[in-house]
């Protein structure tokens, strides 16, 4: 496009206060040679028509908004799709974060700097193109015919959209049909309730929007969001599109280089389009659990002694009306000194134990039900239910160390324990021992979801997350990292059967709202609404497979070539690929390798002051910008001495922005962004970590060149952490202040 950019310089909120805005004015019509015009209130009314009358009656069509974060005032300076809008942060960047001694110069040297990068970036930007399928199919496909999977399918079904809904057994309803009473949904949340899954069964058999097939299991999925395309198998049964076998990055370096065959050579099939597969939309995983194997901890006797079962086969002899009169319901493995809970236990087996007791309590008038336990949980209401069990004189309650379970002559069990409440060791002599196997995720074991991706069947990395599906557990619930692929109920965690139900609703409007988004040409969370996708150079490709390898939502395959596929629904805009690759042939229509090195030799970098050293900080926009902004808010000082470039994730930091900022005289770089690792808070699961091994590569090249590793860095910060984040960043400063001015400076 033709552009015709003009700058807009807010004077209000501070930001005249501690700026030459005249000064400013110069920088962007003389130094840039671009328009400028400045108001006392941008976001007023009056403001806002200033800059729409220039759109109408000048043609300006890239607006520059020198003002406050982009993070605030979204729909006031929201022109239209068919202008531009750049937002140059001069509030909560300049203004309100100045330290306390301040120098006057410095100030106005930061403001000049952030106009020169994004009066850059205006020139930089283009408008993009939102990428729409040829066909778009609404139907969704629902795995699983438990109460989580009948529950999305009824969902759906309300809200206007066909569901294939595929069981791998005879019949709907899941473990819940097994269940003799389920827990209380109501007030007084004491007593047990009818289960509920027989009328969910009856009302998805009714529905004509919904599809059943029973003794069915999803052989593998293929296509991307919008437009997937699912082969079925019988039950239990192989088929020619089973999963192929996934190998590790040297494998496959092996397999290139002929050094070993590739186990998947009779699956190059796999990737091709089943003329038999049915098509969908998007896919809710609803498979469930299996209950954990107990059978390890030899001293409780499971598997070896008749009377000692788990919480699952007690439930199927409850409602048969097999419930014994005197019951031990042991929560955690015990021993002479573990204090830790079964695997995969949590608060649903806790409960579980009070309900399977209340089943004793209401089969034998004289029963007794012993719970012993390192830890009960009862959240919420249900605490009130534990209160109820609490106040029953047939059930105990006890923390205590379960150290064996023997078998007496009699066919009654005596079960030892120490270390109990009582503050002494006790036997109990009781008619059955159960054991409360935890609620294992059905991806644990296996893929069940059976992708055609390169990256493999499932989902990378579940070890990290006992093999519950996750993308970002605690800011995206329901997704996978795999777009248009949400969970619920146990296989997204353990859960009462009402937590599945709105479970299984939450699932199903993100379901819903992928299919409406790919539609539209828009990603999905969290980059909601984004236009853009990766466009590829691909003539300069080198089939490296970083991008592929490293892309945490599978949104690259490979053709039959090697070279990277692109699967735009099913991408999230983070950008990763783009960081990725070595040869920087990826980018966004506004967000680039050349736009964000552009900005970066915007900068100006003295080099005849020794005391205005330069620094270039990469912050992820997801936690670490936002901690900035609200370290602002509260007028916390940052050192002026840096500058600041947000970025998506910093999976999308490309090594050369790194080179660019060292070549040309800065003193240092820093990469602020999200915790990575075990508790990982990256909106793109594993942008962080990927910075923090990149950045150690280069800082052997760094090194080779004769500079300081030190001068390059990268730091975690959490959102909440805004008070922490002035210090890391001056904590840096000083740092690289000890090693003196970068040495290329000037040259």
């Amino acid at each position: 496009m033709d552009k015709k950019i003009c700058t807009y310089i807010c004077t209000g909120c501070g930001i005249g206060d501690a700026i030459d805005i005249d000064a400013l004015t110069e920088v962007v019509t003389g130094e840039m040679s671009q328009d400028c015009k400045t108001h006392e209130a941008l976001c007023s009314a009056d403001g806002r028509a200033m800059i729409q009358k220039d759109i109408d009656e000048d043609g300006v069509n890239v607006v520059n908004i020198a003002a406050c974060s982009f993070r605030v005032m979204q729909d006031e300076f929201d022109f239209g799709e068919s202008v531009i809008t750049v937002r140059c942060n001069l509030r909560e960047g300049v203004a309100w974060c100045r330290p306390e001694d301040a120098d006057e110069e410095y100030t106005n040297e930061l403001a000049q700097d952030y106009v020169r990068m994004y009066c850059t970036k205006a020139t930089k930007m283009e408008i993009p193109e939102p990428y729409k399928l040829e066909t778009i199919n609404r139907r969704i496909l629902v795995m699983g015919g438990g109460i989580s999977g009948l529950t999305a399918a009824i969902e759906a079904s309300k809200a206007g959209y066909k569901v294939l809904l595929v069981e791998c057994s005879d019949k709907l309803g899941g473990k819940a049909a097994g269940w003799r009473k389920q827990l209380p949904t109501k007030a007084p949340w004491t007593d047990l309730e009818e289960p509920t899954i027989g009328g969910l069964v009856s009302a998805v058999e009714a529905d004509g929007n919904i599809e059943v097939k029973l003794n069915t299991e999803v052989a593998r999925i293929a296509g991307t969001p919008g437009d997937y395309y699912v082969t079925l198998k019988p039950a239990g049964t192989q088929s020619e599109w089973d999963a192929p076998a996934k190998v590790t990055t040297d494998e496959q370096d092996k397999i290139d280089k002929g050094e070993m065959e590739d186990p998947n050579a009779g699956l190059k099939h796999y990737m091709e389009r089943d003329p038999n597969a049915e098509v969908v939309g998007a896919v809710v995983l609803a498979t469930g659990w299996n209950p954990a194997d107990v059978s390890e901890y030899e001293h409780l006797g499971y598997g070896k002694i008749k009377n000692v079962v788990t919480n699952a086969e007690f439930e199927k002899l409850a409602k048969e009306g097999k419930v014994p009169a005197n019951v031990a319901f042991i929560q955690s493995p015990g021993g002479e000194e573990d204090d830790k809970d079964f695997p995969f236990c949590n608060s649903v087996t806790s409960m579980v134990a009070l309900k399977q007791a209340k089943y004793v309590r209401e089969d034998n008038p004289e029963g007794k039900a012993y719970i012993l336990y390192q830890h009960m949980r009862t959240p919420g209401n249900m605490e009130l239910f534990y209160k109820a069990a609490q106040n029953d004189d047939g059930i105990f309650l006890s923390k205590a160390a379960v150290t064996a379970v023997e078998e007496n002559g009699d066919g009654t069990l005596t079960v030892k324990a120490k270390n109990t409440l009582l503050g002494e060791d006790v036997d109990l002599t009781v008619d059955m021992v159960v054991l409360a196997a935890g609620m294992v995720p059905t991806t644990h074991d296996a893929p069940t979801i059976n992708l055609a991706y390169r990256q493999g069947p499932a989902f990378l990395d579940l070890e990290l997350f006992d093999g519950y599906a996750d993308s970002n557990f605690i800011c995206f619930p329901y997704e996978t990292r795999r777009t248009g692929i949400y969970t619920c109920g146990g296989v997204r965690k353990a859960m009462t059967m009402e937590e599945a139900v709105d479970d299984a609703t939450g699932a199903t409007l993100k379901a819903i709202q992928c299919i409406e988004s790919a539609d539209r040409g828009v990603a999905v969370h969290p980059r909601s609404g984004d236009k853009t996708y990766p466009e590829f150079f691909f003539q300069r490709c080198t089939q490296c497979k970083r991008c592929t390898e490293e892309c945490p939502f599978g949104a690259l395959d490979d053709d039959e070539k090697g070279t990277p596929k692109p699967n735009p629904t099913r991408c999230r805009r983070c950008g990763t690929c783009m960081g990725a690759c070595p040869e920087r042939i990826i980018g966004f229509a506004d967000y680039n390798i050349d736009m964000i090195g552009s900005m970066v030799k915007a900068i100006e970098v003295p080099d005849d002051d020794e005391d205005k050293l330069r620094f270039v900080a990469f912050v992820c926009e997801n936690d670490a910008y936002p901690a900035l902004d609200m370290a602002a808010m509260r007028r916390h000082g940052i050192d002026n001495l840096v500058r600041v470039i947000p970025v998506r994730c910093l999976g999308s930091v490309n090594m050369v922005w790194i080179k660019d900022a060292m070549s040309s005289g800065m003193d240092g770089a820093i990469l602020l962004g999200c915790k990575f690792g075990d508790n990982y808070q990256c909106h793109f699961v594993k942008g962080s970590e990927l910075a923090n091994r990149r950045m150690e590569n280069i800082g052997e090249t760094l090194g080779s060149l004769g500079l300081e590793t030190e001068r390059v860095a990268v730091r975690e910060v959490a959102i909440n952490e805004y008070d922490k984040i002035p210090q890391i960043i001056s904590e840096f400063v000083e740092e690289i202040k000890e090693l003196g001015p970068n040495p290329f400076k000037g040259f």
